[in-house]
């Protein structure tokens, strides 16, 4: 039994030594080929294969992402390339993947900035096919997809600024009151309890359906939401493509998800195909003006990419932004002297008369929500960051970028780091008063050229939920200790059950 265990003990020390020779030849001697004056960042590749996955996960599901970064940053600040500086940038191995981590504000200009330059944009292989659902595409393949994303960000553009948005605020305001008439009260108790979050989830892809397909059937809303559902599971699941895993569901809600749209968008052109000519463009909703644009060739985009862009709008925004609802309502119901300033806003709905809906001038008053809900992204932002691959050899902050090395950008890195936001653990709105935090430290939608184009679709959905709430509700968190973690995206860890109490009720009372 003792010769086994050591014959045992004897072939793992041999495969990982194997492990590391490989792994020296492979990054050192290309490193020393290229530029052996520079060093590699200073860090650890952790466990052979896995790396420093499961540490880095573990801090999420514990509520302290930030703690990865925070403890790699302070372990090797003396190892900086300059000696008077803390650690900008340092090497870990996550998703199978050796990578580098820029840790400041600058790093984070530094990639928004080099996109298409030194870098560009990667995904683990299991997420391309995820969203693609379809094999993990090649190397052409996700050249064609980095075009169709710039070319996603240019169609959508129009749509998804100020000034395409604005006609929309009160099909928003409309859509919020039937939302919240549905679902946040009954009409019988004056304390209904309702799952904050799931709600959320309903409520953004319902309201995405409803702007980007213009429909409200109910039927419609019902499978969408499924098939979304369905896809993000896969987020989180193990990625095993076998009839009968989470992983292979998801696909398949990938999938049908695409086809329907695709359904939708071919019904709308036919109908298209029968209007008037003198009919009002101007008047279209999004989906009618996408089948009727025409680019400077005077070709008009298919169905299929039509659908493929609208796809990417609904999905985007499933559990980013329905997480970031769930933790407004989850601050409101924390920090009353906070809801108490947002409820002044209930003098804009004093305001006007009845049946009177939201316009665009009303949500420019709205500055102090947006500060609240921007405090609650810094705190608790939707998503974590992205990832990018180095297209050719670097020197960063003094350490080799070798080409094909992964990057990684992370909110954490800066949204707690008291360098650009003193006392990181209070909630204070005031951050973002005025000029607001210093440049690239508050990134939850990206920045620079990378900025996330829904970025005032976002603000726009906020602000309108937050002031149906605000004036209609009051309410009080179920678990008083519940809280939020990423898992590795952000959920609530119970649902974030409420007890809703409507003002008109205890103002009868």
């Amino acid at each position: 039994m003792e010769e086994l265990l050591m014959i045992l003990i004897s072939s793992v020390l041999v495969c990982v030594s194997l492990y590391y020779y490989i792994f020296k030849i492979r990054v050192n001697g290309t490193k020393n080929k290229r530029l052996d004056q520079h060093k590699l960042p200073p860090g650890s590749t952790g466990w052979p294969i896995i790396g420093e996955t499961l540490e880095y996960l573990r801090t999420g599901k514990k509520g302290v992402p930030e703690k990865f970064i925070a403890d790699r940053r302070n372990k090797y600040k003396n190892s900086s390339y300059y000696s008077s500086a803390n650690c900008k940038v340092f090497k870990t191995s996550l998703l199978f993947e050796d990578m580098a981590v820029l840790c400041t504000a600058a790093g984070n200009k530094f990639l928004f900035s080099n996109e298409k330059k030194l870098i560009k944009s990667w995904w683990p292989p299991h997420l391309d096919k995820l969203i693609f659902a379809d094999s993990a595409p090649d190397e052409k393949a996700k050249a064609f997809i980095t075009e169709e994303s710039t070319r996603f960000r240019n169609t959508m553009a129009p749509y998804l600024k100020p000034a395409g948005l604005q006609k929309y605020v009160g099909t928003m305001d409309t859509f919020t009151k039937k939302h919240l008439d549905m679902y946040w009260e009954d009409g019988k108790d004056d304390d209904q309890v309702i799952k904050a979050h799931p709600l959320a989830k309903r409520y953004a892809v319902t309201m995405a359906c409803r702007l980007m397909l213009d429909t409200e059937d109910q039927q419609v809303f019902n499978k969408l939401e499924n098939l979304t559902k369905d896809l993000s599971s896969g987020f989180t699941s193990l990625p095993i493509d076998l009839p009968g895993t989470q992983f292979n569901r998801a696909i398949r809600g990938s999938r049908q998800l695409r086809e329907e749209i695709k359904n939708i968008v071919t019904q709308r052109r036919i109908h298209l195909s029968t209007r008037k000519v003198d009919e009002d463009v101007d008047g279209l909703d999004i989906l009618s003006s996408l089948i009727m644009d025409t680019s400077s060739d005077g070709q008009g985009l298919s169905d299929s990419e039509i659908a493929s862009k609208l796809y990417g709008v609904i999905v985007s925004g499933y559990d980013t932004f329905s997480s970031t609802l769930a933790a407004i309502v989850m601050c409101l119901a924390e920090l009353p002297h906070v809801y108490d300033a947002v409820l002044q806003q209930r003098q804009i709905a004093e305001s006007k008369a009845a049946g009177e809906l939201l316009n665009w001038a009303d949500i420019q008053k709205m500055k102090y929500s947006w500060s609240v809900a921007c405090e609650v992204m810094r705190l608790l932002p939707p998503n974590s960051g992205t990832f990018r691959e180095a297209t050719s050899d670097f020197v960063y902050e003094g350490y080799l970028i070798p080409k094909g090395m992964k990057l990684k950008w992370s909110v954490h890195s800066t949204h707690k780091n008291p360098e650009y936001f003193p006392d990181p653990e209070k909630f204070d709105p005031s951050r973002f008063e005025g000029q607001g935090p210093p440049p690239y430290s508050f990134v939850p939608f990206g920045g620079g050229p990378r900025m996330c184009p829904g970025k005032e679709y976002s603000r726009l959905k906020m602000l309108v939920f937050m002031h149906n709430v605000v004036t209609r509700y009051r309410w009080e968190k179920v678990f008083p200790d519940e809280k939020f973690v990423w898992n590795p995206a952000l959920v609530s860890t119970k649902g974030l059950p409420i007890r809703v109490f409507p003002h008109n009720k205890s103002q009868s009372n």
